[in-house]
């Protein structure tokens, strides 16, 4: 497919999705996961650092799928987080049953684009997944990550309970927890976040979608959310970190809904850092990195730079 008809027909698609009321709709292409390896307290997806590269870079551009290309390729391109032959997991924020507009749900466009990447660089299977707050068949199809990212060519995946598998996650607030099996039984893991303020944790953005691999009572971790945020992306270390604020959810966190809360920032962020890009991220909030109790327990436990200009950043206007 030509990427100009690609792009047509993803952006139909998000379109249908919008106005979908979706249910009774049951997702196609589900098949078993082949086991991947023993389960160990870190599960690690990244990739080795090269110096020739930052570990952060941000584009402000009308298109995000340029936007998204032109900070992939600052960090060396999709080549070198995606071999041949791997399996991928995509994990975007669907946790809402919210329309493109509202800003509650990483934009369909970008994930589709990250798809058709995945798949131009060789991946044998690419499956888009996350564990939702609210109805998971609503949250996905009025999105439009559903149609989108099917289009794509992604495998659209919804949780279901012989998917979760308990996994020592050796934090110090979580231990034994069950985690949705695709985000562990893969080679490589994209977070792909969108920029929202939180009303319980000041932002959301990749640390906190990790929230989005558990299963079972997640409100439980509410009382100590900072730190079970850390233990998350201490456990979960994601290949590539693709921070959405194409459209930025200023007020009104996480689930939004008035369109008066969102705020049109047509930037994407790509990093092999999660506590800079966080940092960054932050930014559009009004809020410093430091200032946000999860970003800087996440650099003390050497997770990454609240400073993100030492990791190495590059900005493209």
């Amino acid at each position: 497919m030509k990427r100009r008809d690609f792009i047509k027909k993803t952006s139909q698609a998000v379109a249908l999705a919008a106005v979908t009321g979706g249910t009774g709709l049951i997702f196609h292409n589900r098949r078993t996961v082949i086991a991947g390896p023993a389960l160990s307290r870190t599960t690690s997806f990244e990739v080795a650092h090269d110096n020739a590269f930052p570990r952060i870079a941000l584009a402000r551009v009308d298109d995000p799928v340029s936007a998204l290309g032109k900070t992939l390729d600052a960090l060396g391109g999709i080549k070198r987080f995606v071999k041949p032959g791997e399996r991928v997991t995509i994990k975007p924020n669907v946790g809402w049953d919210r329309v493109p507009a509202q800003a509650a749900n990483t934009n369909p466009i970008l994930v589709a684009e990250m798809v058709r990447l995945c798949r131009e660089a060789g991946a044998a299977d690419i499956v888009v997944t996350d564990v939702t707050c609210n109805d998971p068949r609503r949250c996905f199809i009025r999105s439009g990550i559903r149609d989108a990212a099917e289009a794509a060519g992604a495998r659209v995946l919804l949780p279901a309970e012989e998917d979760f598998v308990d996994v020592d996650l050796g934090g110090e607030l979580l231990t034994d927890w069950p985690v949705l099996r695709h985000f562990i039984e893969t080679d490589r893991l994209i977070n792909m976040p969108i920029t929202k303020q939180h009303s319980m944790s000041a932002c959301t953005v990749g640390m906190k979608n990790l929230y989005g691999i558990l299963g079972g009572r997640r409100n439980q971790l509410h009382q100590q959310i900072d730190q079970s945020i850390v233990d998350l992306a201490r456990f979960c270390r994601p290949t590539l970190v693709v921070v959405d604020a194409t459209r930025v959810l200023l007020r009104g966190g996480p689930q939004g809904g008035s369109l008066s809360d969102v705020s049109e920032e047509k930037t994407v962020i790509c990093a092999t850092d999660q506590v800079a890009s966080d940092s960054r991220a932050a930014e559009f909030l009004g809020l410093m990195g430091e200032q946000v109790r999860h970003i800087a327990l996440a650099e003390r436990a050497g997770l990454g730079n609240v400073n993100y200009r030492t990791s190495g950043y590059e900005e493209i206007i």
